[in-house]
Protein backbone atom coordinates (compact mmCIF):
# COMPACT_ATOMS: atom_id res chain seq x y z
CA UNK A 1 0.00 0.00 0.00
CA UNK A 2 1.09 3.50 -1.02
CA UNK A 3 1.36 5.35 2.49
CA UNK A 4 3.48 8.60 0.67
CA UNK A 5 1.41 11.88 1.82
CA UNK A 6 -0.36 12.55 -1.79
CA UNK A 7 1.16 16.31 -2.91
CA UNK A 8 -1.70 18.82 -2.89
CA UNK A 9 -1.21 22.73 -3.71
CA UNK A 10 -1.22 23.67 -0.26
CA UNK A 11 1.62 21.31 0.72
CA UNK A 12 3.78 22.14 -2.27
CA UNK A 13 3.17 25.71 -1.37
CA UNK A 14 5.05 25.24 1.78
CA UNK A 15 7.58 22.86 0.84
CA UNK A 16 8.35 25.66 -1.85
CA UNK A 17 8.43 28.28 0.99
CA UNK A 18 10.41 26.68 3.12
CA UNK A 19 13.04 25.56 0.42
CA UNK A 20 13.36 30.12 0.27
CA UNK A 21 13.97 30.68 3.58
CA UNK A 22 16.46 27.88 4.06
CA UNK A 23 17.93 29.15 0.72
CA UNK A 24 18.64 32.78 2.48
CA UNK A 25 20.07 31.31 5.46
CA UNK A 26 24.04 31.18 6.19
CA UNK A 27 25.73 27.86 4.87
CA UNK A 28 26.61 27.32 8.43
CA UNK A 29 22.85 26.92 9.54
CA UNK A 30 22.51 23.31 10.92
CA UNK A 31 19.16 22.17 12.11
CA UNK A 32 17.67 24.96 14.85
CA UNK A 33 21.34 26.30 16.02
CA UNK A 34 23.85 28.09 13.62
CA UNK A 35 27.43 26.71 13.14
CA UNK A 36 28.97 29.49 14.05
CA UNK A 37 32.96 29.99 13.42
CA UNK A 38 33.69 33.58 14.74
CA UNK A 39 36.36 33.40 17.63
CA UNK A 40 34.68 32.92 21.50
CA UNK A 41 37.10 35.52 22.35
CA UNK A 42 36.93 38.65 20.54
CA UNK A 43 39.40 41.07 22.33
CA UNK A 44 42.81 39.67 22.85
CA UNK A 45 45.84 41.07 24.21
CA UNK A 46 49.22 39.72 23.27
CA UNK A 47 52.58 39.90 24.99
CA UNK A 48 55.59 40.47 22.87
CA UNK A 49 59.60 40.73 24.14
CA UNK A 50 61.84 43.20 21.85
CA UNK A 51 63.22 41.25 19.49
CA UNK A 52 62.95 40.73 15.91
CA UNK A 53 61.03 37.43 15.83
CA UNK A 54 57.97 39.01 16.97
CA UNK A 55 57.48 40.85 13.87
CA UNK A 56 54.80 38.04 12.63
CA UNK A 57 52.29 39.20 15.53
CA UNK A 58 53.28 43.02 15.54
CA UNK A 59 52.45 42.81 11.53
CA UNK A 60 49.37 40.88 11.71
CA UNK A 61 48.38 43.65 14.37
CA UNK A 62 49.55 46.50 12.36
CA UNK A 63 47.81 44.99 8.96
CA UNK A 64 44.31 44.08 10.42
CA UNK A 65 45.30 40.35 9.60
CA UNK A 66 43.54 39.92 13.21
CA UNK A 67 41.00 42.10 12.62
CA UNK A 68 40.15 39.82 9.30
CA UNK A 69 39.74 37.01 11.28
CA UNK A 70 37.27 38.46 13.96
CA UNK A 71 40.31 39.66 17.03
CA UNK A 72 40.76 42.70 17.70
CA UNK A 73 44.38 42.22 19.28
CA UNK A 74 46.65 44.66 21.41
CA UNK A 75 50.02 44.16 21.76
CA UNK A 76 51.86 44.37 25.08
CA UNK A 77 55.84 44.86 25.67
CA UNK A 78 57.02 43.01 28.65
CA UNK A 79 59.97 43.59 30.40
CA UNK A 80 61.38 39.95 30.39
CA UNK A 81 60.60 36.59 29.46
CA UNK A 82 59.68 35.70 33.30
CA UNK A 83 57.07 38.74 33.29
CA UNK A 84 55.38 37.48 29.96
CA UNK A 85 55.05 34.26 31.09
CA UNK A 86 53.39 35.61 34.35
CA UNK A 87 51.53 37.55 32.42
CA UNK A 88 49.92 34.28 30.31
CA UNK A 89 49.64 32.81 33.63
CA UNK A 90 47.16 35.06 35.24
CA UNK A 91 45.58 35.60 32.19
CA UNK A 92 46.75 39.74 31.86
CA UNK A 93 47.73 38.52 28.16
CA UNK A 94 45.90 35.73 25.98
CA UNK A 95 48.41 35.01 23.89
CA UNK A 96 52.35 36.05 23.44
CA UNK A 97 55.45 35.93 21.81
CA UNK A 98 57.50 33.13 23.76
CA UNK A 99 60.69 30.98 23.77
CA UNK A 100 59.83 27.67 22.82
CA UNK A 101 61.32 26.79 25.91
CA UNK A 102 59.04 28.15 28.33
CA UNK A 103 55.69 26.31 27.91
CA UNK A 104 57.69 23.13 27.86
CA UNK A 105 59.10 24.27 31.21
CA UNK A 106 55.52 26.01 32.57
CA UNK A 107 53.59 22.91 31.87
CA UNK A 108 56.81 21.02 34.39
CA UNK A 109 56.56 22.91 36.76
CA UNK A 110 60.39 23.65 35.82
CA UNK A 111 61.51 27.40 35.99
CA UNK A 112 60.74 29.13 39.71
CA UNK A 113 57.59 29.35 38.64
CA UNK A 114 54.07 27.18 39.59
CA UNK A 115 53.14 24.59 37.14
CA UNK A 116 50.69 25.84 34.39
CA UNK A 117 49.91 23.90 31.31
CA UNK A 118 50.79 25.53 28.58
CA UNK A 119 50.04 24.83 24.67
CA UNK A 120 52.13 25.36 21.21
CA UNK A 121 49.83 25.27 18.31
CA UNK A 122 52.54 27.40 15.99
CA UNK A 123 56.59 27.81 16.05
CA UNK A 124 56.86 31.65 15.10
CA UNK A 125 60.26 31.44 13.24
CA UNK A 126 63.22 29.08 13.06
CA UNK A 127 67.01 30.70 12.87
CA UNK A 128 68.16 34.32 13.48
CA UNK A 129 69.86 34.39 17.08
CA UNK A 130 73.38 34.53 17.58
CA UNK A 131 76.37 34.06 20.49
CA UNK A 132 78.29 37.31 20.99
CA UNK A 133 81.54 37.83 22.63
CA UNK A 134 83.23 40.91 24.23
CA UNK A 135 85.69 42.69 22.16
CA UNK A 136 88.36 41.35 24.61
CA UNK A 137 88.51 38.05 22.71
CA UNK A 138 88.31 40.13 18.98
CA UNK A 139 91.30 38.10 17.49
CA UNK A 140 91.24 35.24 19.65
CA UNK A 141 88.45 33.44 19.23
CA UNK A 142 86.29 33.24 16.13
CA UNK A 143 83.38 30.32 15.92
CA UNK A 144 84.90 27.40 17.89
CA UNK A 145 84.19 27.37 21.70
CA UNK A 146 87.40 25.54 22.07
CA UNK A 147 89.21 28.62 21.58
CA UNK A 148 87.53 29.95 24.61
CA UNK A 149 88.72 27.33 26.95
CA UNK A 150 91.92 28.42 28.00
CA UNK A 151 90.59 32.04 29.42
CA UNK A 152 87.54 30.31 31.02
CA UNK A 153 90.03 27.85 32.59
CA UNK A 154 92.63 30.24 33.25
CA UNK A 155 89.95 33.21 34.96
CA UNK A 156 88.15 29.86 36.76
CA UNK A 157 91.95 29.46 38.60
CA UNK A 158 92.15 32.97 39.71
CA UNK A 159 88.71 32.73 41.42
CA UNK A 160 86.95 35.09 39.10
CA UNK A 161 84.94 33.23 36.75
CA UNK A 162 83.85 34.21 33.17
CA UNK A 163 80.67 35.71 33.07
CA UNK A 164 77.97 34.66 30.12
CA UNK A 165 74.18 35.83 30.02
CA UNK A 166 71.04 33.95 28.14
CA UNK A 167 67.83 35.82 28.77
CA UNK A 168 65.70 32.75 30.45
CA UNK A 169 67.00 29.51 32.28
CA UNK A 170 64.89 26.60 29.95
CA UNK A 171 64.67 28.73 27.20
CA UNK A 172 66.74 28.86 23.66
CA UNK A 173 69.27 31.71 23.97
CA UNK A 174 70.17 29.25 27.40
CA UNK A 175 70.06 26.08 25.76
CA UNK A 176 72.24 27.40 22.42
CA UNK A 177 74.97 29.17 25.00
CA UNK A 178 75.39 25.93 26.95
CA UNK A 179 75.80 23.87 23.77
CA UNK A 180 78.38 26.21 22.79
CA UNK A 181 80.19 26.38 25.81
CA UNK A 182 80.12 22.54 26.37
CA UNK A 183 80.89 21.94 22.76
CA UNK A 184 84.40 24.02 23.73
CA UNK A 185 84.68 21.54 27.13
CA UNK A 186 83.25 24.06 29.42
CA UNK A 187 80.86 23.38 32.27
CA UNK A 188 77.67 25.83 31.80
CA UNK A 189 76.92 24.08 35.61
CA UNK A 190 73.35 22.48 36.64
CA UNK A 191 69.98 24.44 37.05
CA UNK A 192 71.47 25.94 39.79
CA UNK A 193 75.02 26.84 38.34
CA UNK A 194 76.52 23.51 40.37
CA UNK A 195 79.69 21.87 38.73
CA UNK A 196 80.07 25.27 36.81
CA UNK A 197 83.22 26.55 34.90
CA UNK A 198 81.52 29.65 34.24
CA UNK A 199 78.84 32.18 35.88
CA UNK A 200 75.98 32.12 33.59
CA UNK A 201 73.23 35.06 34.48
CA UNK A 202 69.84 35.42 32.79
CA UNK A 203 69.29 38.98 31.47
CA UNK A 204 66.16 40.01 29.35
CA UNK A 205 67.03 40.94 25.76
CA UNK A 206 66.65 44.86 25.63
CA UNK A 207 69.07 44.78 28.29
CA UNK A 208 72.26 42.94 26.88
CA UNK A 209 74.26 45.30 24.94
CA UNK A 210 74.32 48.08 28.02
CA UNK A 211 75.41 44.97 30.43
CA UNK A 212 78.30 44.08 28.24
CA UNK A 213 79.31 48.11 27.97
CA UNK A 214 79.74 48.48 31.44
CA UNK A 215 81.64 45.15 31.76
CA UNK A 216 79.16 43.11 33.20
CA UNK A 217 79.45 39.93 30.38
CA UNK A 218 82.29 38.59 28.59
CA UNK A 219 79.70 37.05 26.19
CA UNK A 220 76.15 36.50 25.88
CA UNK A 221 73.11 34.70 23.21
CA UNK A 222 70.32 36.70 22.43
CA UNK A 223 68.25 37.17 19.35
CA UNK A 224 68.51 40.10 17.10
CA UNK A 225 68.57 42.79 16.74
CA UNK A 226 70.90 42.81 19.84
CA UNK A 227 73.72 41.06 18.03
CA UNK A 228 73.72 43.47 15.51
CA UNK A 229 73.35 46.49 17.93
CA UNK A 230 76.98 45.19 20.23
CA UNK A 231 78.48 45.69 16.92
CA UNK A 232 77.03 48.59 15.60
CA UNK A 233 77.98 50.49 19.09
CA UNK A 234 81.45 48.54 18.70
CA UNK A 235 81.18 46.80 22.25
CA UNK A 236 81.46 43.15 20.77
CA UNK A 237 81.31 41.33 17.48
CA UNK A 238 78.90 37.51 16.93
CA UNK A 239 81.13 34.56 17.37
CA UNK A 240 78.55 32.18 15.51
CA UNK A 241 74.98 31.94 14.39
CA UNK A 242 72.72 29.72 15.68
CA UNK A 243 71.69 28.45 12.78
CA UNK A 244 74.96 27.39 12.03
CA UNK A 245 74.83 25.46 14.89
CA UNK A 246 71.42 24.08 13.82
CA UNK A 247 70.13 24.79 10.50
CA UNK A 248 66.39 25.52 10.72
CA UNK A 249 66.23 25.39 14.63
CA UNK A 250 62.92 26.22 16.35
CA UNK A 251 63.11 29.45 18.22
CA UNK A 252 59.94 31.26 19.50
CA UNK A 253 56.17 29.95 19.27
CA UNK A 254 52.90 31.65 20.04
CA UNK A 255 51.75 30.07 23.39
CA UNK A 256 48.21 30.07 25.04
CA UNK A 257 47.55 28.60 28.54
CA UNK A 258 46.43 24.95 28.06
CA UNK A 259 43.29 26.42 29.81
CA UNK A 260 42.15 29.58 27.19
CA UNK A 261 42.85 27.05 24.39
CA UNK A 262 40.76 24.26 25.92
CA UNK A 263 37.72 26.92 26.37
CA UNK A 264 38.50 29.18 22.99
CA UNK A 265 39.21 26.96 20.47
CA UNK A 266 37.85 28.85 17.44
CA UNK A 267 39.70 31.91 19.21
CA UNK A 268 43.17 29.84 18.78
CA UNK A 269 42.70 29.12 15.32
CA UNK A 270 42.10 32.43 14.05
CA UNK A 271 44.98 33.90 15.83
CA UNK A 272 47.26 31.15 14.26
CA UNK A 273 45.37 31.79 10.61
CA UNK A 274 46.48 35.55 10.89
CA UNK A 275 50.10 34.60 11.95
CA UNK A 276 50.04 32.64 9.16
CA UNK A 277 48.98 35.31 6.59
CA UNK A 278 51.21 37.53 8.22
CA UNK A 279 54.49 35.12 8.30
CA UNK A 280 53.67 34.21 4.17
CA UNK A 281 54.17 38.31 4.14
CA UNK A 282 57.40 38.49 6.18
CA UNK A 283 59.47 35.87 3.66
CA UNK A 284 58.98 37.89 0.91
CA UNK A 285 62.38 39.25 1.04
CA UNK A 286 61.21 42.70 -1.15
CA UNK A 287 58.56 42.83 2.37
CA UNK A 288 61.65 42.94 4.51
CA UNK A 289 62.46 46.77 4.52
CA UNK A 290 59.20 47.22 5.56
CA UNK A 291 58.94 44.76 8.29
CA UNK A 292 61.95 46.21 9.68
CA UNK A 293 60.43 49.91 9.53
CA UNK A 294 57.16 48.67 10.99
CA UNK A 295 58.83 46.57 13.94
CA UNK A 296 61.28 49.09 15.00
CA UNK A 297 59.08 51.79 16.32
CA UNK A 298 59.68 52.85 20.26
CA UNK A 299 56.09 50.38 20.98
CA UNK A 300 58.03 47.28 19.64
CA UNK A 301 61.75 46.96 19.29
CA UNK A 302 62.71 50.34 20.00
CA UNK A 303 66.24 49.83 17.59
CA UNK A 304 67.14 51.64 14.58
CA UNK A 305 65.36 49.66 11.19
CA UNK A 306 68.88 49.54 9.55
CA UNK A 307 70.31 47.71 12.58
CA UNK A 308 66.88 45.39 12.18
CA UNK A 309 67.56 45.32 8.57
CA UNK A 310 70.63 43.81 7.39
CA UNK A 311 70.49 40.09 8.96
CA UNK A 312 66.52 39.92 8.18
CA UNK A 313 68.59 40.27 4.80
CA UNK A 314 70.66 37.51 5.65
CA UNK A 315 73.88 39.95 5.28
CA UNK A 316 75.85 39.30 8.38
CA UNK A 317 78.56 41.61 9.19
CA UNK A 318 80.33 39.98 12.07
CA UNK A 319 81.92 42.38 13.68
CA UNK A 320 85.62 41.13 13.51
CA UNK A 321 86.40 41.51 9.80
CA UNK A 322 84.25 38.23 8.68
CA UNK A 323 81.50 39.12 6.65
CA UNK A 324 78.93 36.52 4.31
CA UNK A 325 75.75 36.23 2.74
CA UNK A 326 73.76 33.58 4.83
CA UNK A 327 71.30 31.41 3.21
CA UNK A 328 69.44 30.37 6.88
CA UNK A 329 68.24 34.02 7.58
CA UNK A 330 65.46 34.16 9.89
CA UNK A 331 62.68 32.53 8.43
CA UNK A 332 58.68 33.06 9.33
CA UNK A 333 56.89 30.64 6.84
CA UNK A 334 59.41 28.66 4.44
CA UNK A 335 60.78 25.26 4.81
CA UNK A 336 57.15 24.51 6.86
CA UNK A 337 58.23 26.52 9.64
CA UNK A 338 55.31 26.79 11.61
CA UNK A 339 54.51 23.20 12.14
CA UNK A 340 54.67 22.38 15.93
CA UNK A 341 57.20 19.23 15.47
CA UNK A 342 57.09 16.97 18.67
CA UNK A 343 60.24 16.13 17.98
CA UNK A 344 61.39 19.52 19.37
CA UNK A 345 59.50 19.06 22.11
CA UNK A 346 61.50 16.09 22.95
CA UNK A 347 65.09 17.98 21.89
CA UNK A 348 64.55 19.95 24.64
CA UNK A 349 63.20 17.64 27.04
CA UNK A 350 67.22 15.97 26.08
CA UNK A 351 68.67 19.35 27.25
CA UNK A 352 66.79 19.75 30.81
CA UNK A 353 67.79 16.53 31.36
CA UNK A 354 71.32 17.12 30.06
CA UNK A 355 71.65 20.30 32.54
CA UNK A 356 69.67 18.85 35.91
CA UNK A 357 66.40 20.93 35.15
CA UNK A 358 64.59 17.47 35.84
CA UNK A 359 65.73 14.74 38.26
CA UNK A 360 65.56 11.00 36.52
CA UNK A 361 63.58 10.83 33.43
CA UNK A 362 61.16 12.94 31.94
CA UNK A 363 58.35 11.96 30.71
CA UNK A 364 59.34 12.33 26.79
CA UNK A 365 56.02 11.43 25.24
CA UNK A 366 53.46 12.88 27.97
CA UNK A 367 54.55 16.04 28.37
CA UNK A 368 55.60 16.68 23.93
CA UNK A 369 51.64 15.55 23.72
CA UNK A 370 50.58 17.95 26.10
CA UNK A 371 52.37 21.14 24.22
CA UNK A 372 52.84 20.13 21.08
CA UNK A 373 49.27 20.93 19.84
CA UNK A 374 49.88 19.92 15.72
CA UNK A 375 46.15 19.15 15.68
CA UNK A 376 44.86 22.74 16.49
CA UNK A 377 47.68 23.69 14.07
CA UNK A 378 46.40 21.12 11.41
CA UNK A 379 42.57 22.07 11.54
CA UNK A 380 43.58 25.62 11.25
CA UNK A 381 45.54 25.53 8.43
CA UNK A 382 42.80 23.06 6.30
CA UNK A 383 40.21 25.47 6.97
CA UNK A 384 41.99 27.81 5.43
CA UNK A 385 42.95 25.25 2.59
CA UNK A 386 46.46 25.80 3.32
CA UNK A 387 49.11 22.93 2.37
CA UNK A 388 51.89 22.31 4.98
CA UNK A 389 55.10 20.31 5.76
CA UNK A 390 53.55 17.92 7.95
CA UNK A 391 55.09 15.80 10.46
CA UNK A 392 59.26 15.61 10.54
CA UNK A 393 60.87 12.88 12.45
CA UNK A 394 64.04 13.33 10.61
CA UNK A 395 67.15 13.09 12.64
CA UNK A 396 69.41 16.54 12.99
CA UNK A 397 72.57 17.20 12.99
CA UNK A 398 74.31 19.92 15.36
CA UNK A 399 77.75 21.66 14.94
CA UNK A 400 79.99 19.45 17.30
CA UNK A 401 79.01 16.46 14.52
CA UNK A 402 76.34 14.73 17.39
CA UNK A 403 73.33 13.74 16.10
CA UNK A 404 69.86 14.06 17.33
CA UNK A 405 67.70 11.03 16.26
CA UNK A 406 63.73 11.75 18.12
CA UNK A 407 63.34 8.04 17.19
CA UNK A 408 66.12 6.82 19.17
CA UNK A 409 66.60 6.36 23.13
CA UNK A 410 66.15 10.05 24.31
CA UNK A 411 67.51 9.28 27.70
CA UNK A 412 70.73 7.55 25.98
CA UNK A 413 71.25 10.89 23.83
CA UNK A 414 71.01 12.94 26.70
CA UNK A 415 73.63 10.90 29.05
CA UNK A 416 76.00 10.61 26.10
CA UNK A 417 77.31 14.12 25.99
CA UNK A 418 81.06 14.10 27.64
CA UNK A 419 79.64 17.43 29.45
CA UNK A 420 76.72 17.83 31.31
CA UNK A 421 75.43 17.34 34.94
CA UNK A 422 72.73 14.72 34.86
CA UNK A 423 70.78 14.52 37.83
CA UNK A 424 68.57 10.98 39.23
Amino acid sequence: MNTATPLTRRSILRQAGLGALLSGLPSGWVGSAYADDSPEVADLKFGIIALTDCSSIVVAHEKGLFKKYGINSTVSKGASWAAIRDSLSNGDIQATHMLIGMPIASTMGLGGAPKKPMIIPWLINRNGQAISLSNAYKGKVTDDPKALKPFVDDAKAKGAPLTFAMTFPPGTHAMWMRYYLAAGGINPGDANGAGADVSLITVPPPQMVANMKVGKMDGFCVGEPWNAKTIADDIGFTSITTQAMWKDHPEKVCAFTEEFAAKNPKTVKAVIKALHEASVWLDKMENREEQANIVSAATYINCPPETILGRLQGKYLMGDGRKFKDPNYMIFSDRNCNYPQAKYCKWWLTQLRRWGFVEGAPDYEGVTKQVMRSDIYEEAMKEIGYAHGGVDTSAETLFDGVTFDPKADLEAYAASFAVKTIKG
